[in-house]
């Protein structure tokens, strides 16, 4: 993909975009702002729905966004009529702010579920956010940072793509995630914003189709949140299309795609507890949907998670978890290797055993279980279908950070 370049700086490299963030102990608020963006998003599809969720729903319906209010801390989930009022307030103070039509705002949250918003604490950090907006590489790193909970580090990722009529046009993100992320999105808050001209309807196409590729492919404990959301805009700066004919172009779905892939992995690299990284390939399914049932369910294996952390090559727990997993499965021509990017060995080849006790394979095996990456291949022998699926370890730790959560 020559057409696809990284850059440096995160939401620095988009012009007309500023962002901020700051943070008062585990209080953080980050503010976006890219007035007069077109604008679409992707939510949870947990039943109990955070109150900003359901508001910034309403907000974006019209199709323009031209801020973000999101705050850490605090998730503003199952807390009744007065957590709708506490998005008001915030989307208030913003608009009064930087003036800016309260139904051109959105707000996300993410912490603790079940507890008030500590309003005046929120506003105070919200004042001092908005105090530092800015377009540096230093406001972009800030904007991460602010939203992260139980994140070891920022996730921001930029890049630059050709489009297929020559012209060019870039893309940024930030994302916080570390635990109780599932298939169908985790606890996850990612922010993308791009400088081409792209109609409201169009971003919404191309942000799910790279949602189903990314995010939704992605399991670091099995639990679903009620707060994600992944919200795009489109500010126009470059005054390049990125929709030719009716439909986004190839290069930009493209670009998006992979810039969402890698905000997804920097989340499942940062798992809760997590000391391992795992990839999930599917080759020859039937088709696509059980190449991603597939791939999924090995990398949700509570089971095999386990024994990835504990270095065992236990291929049984991957083929238990690919039997269940509701993917059509002949187990006498299933391959199933490991590798760990410099090695890679069969475990089973076209349904025979190869890593008994005492063997090459076996030992082979061993040694790549001790990688920090563990990648798993899956040749199912029956079609043309493929998926990747990316999770971690499951850790003592996890069982710790979740145990002491809200102390």
């Amino acid at each position: 993909m020559g057409f696809i370049r990284n850059l440096d700086g995160g939401f620095s490299v988009i012009e007309n975009l500023e962002v901020s963030g700051a943070r008062e102990g585990k209080f953080g608020v980050t503010i976006i702002v890219s007035r007069g963006s077109t604008a679409s998003a992707v939510f949870t599809s947990n039943n109990v729905v955070a109150a900003p969720v359901k508001y910034t729903k309403k907000a974006i319906k019209n199709g323009r966004i031209s801020a973000v209010f999101v705050n850490s801390g605090n998730a503003n989930c199952f807390t009744g009529e007065q957590g709708f009022k506490d998005c008001e307030t915030l989307v208030e103070l913003i608009s009064r702010d930087l003036k800016i039509p309260k139904d051109e705002i959105a707000i996300s949250s993410t912490g603790v579920i079940g507890r008030e918003m500590p309003i005046d604490i929120i506003s105070k950090v919200a004042y001092e956010s908005l105090s530092k907006l800015g377009n540096k590489a230093e406001n972009s790193l800030a904007a991460a940072r602010a939203i992260m909970t139980t994140d070891t580090f920022p996730k921001e990722c930029a890049v630059e793509v050709t489009l297929t009529n020559g012209e060019t046009v870039k893309i940024a993100g930030i994302t916080k995630g570390s635990g109780m992320i599932a298939p169908n999105m985790g606890t996850m808050l990612s922010f993308i914003v791009t400088d081409a001209v792209i109609p409201a309807n169009q971003i919404n196409k191309a942000l799910k189709k790279a949602a189903d590729v990314s995010f939704n492919m992605i399991v670091v404990d099995g639990d679903e949140s009620t707060n994600d959301t992944c919200l795009m805009m489109a500010n126009g700066a470059s005054d390049v299309e990125a929709v030719n004919d009716g439909e986004v172009d190839v290069n930009f779905q493209e670009a998006l795609n992979y810039l969402c892939i890698d905000l997804a992995k920097k989340m499942a690299r940062d798992g809760e507890g997590a000391t391992k990284f795992i990839e999930a390939n599917v080759f020859g399914a039937k088709d696509s949907e059980d190449a991603k049932l597939a791939s999924k369910s090995i990398i949700s294996s509570s089971l095999f998670k386990s024994a990835v952390f504990g270095g065992d090559p236990n291929w049984g727990r991957i083929v238990s978890a690919i039997g269940y997993s509701g993917c059509d499965l002949n187990p006498d021509i299933i391959t199933i290797s490991i590798a760990d990017g410099e090695d890679e060995v069969d475990l089973v080849r076209k349904g025979e055993i190869l890593a008994f006790e005492n063997t090459p394979y076996l030992e082979r095996a061993e040694k790549i279980m001790q990688s920090k990456n563990v990648i798993v291949n899956i040749d199912m022998d029956l079609g043309e279908g493929q998926a990747t699926a990316w999770g971690c370890d499951l850790t003592y730790d996890y069982v710790k950070i979740n145990a002491e959560y809200t102390t």
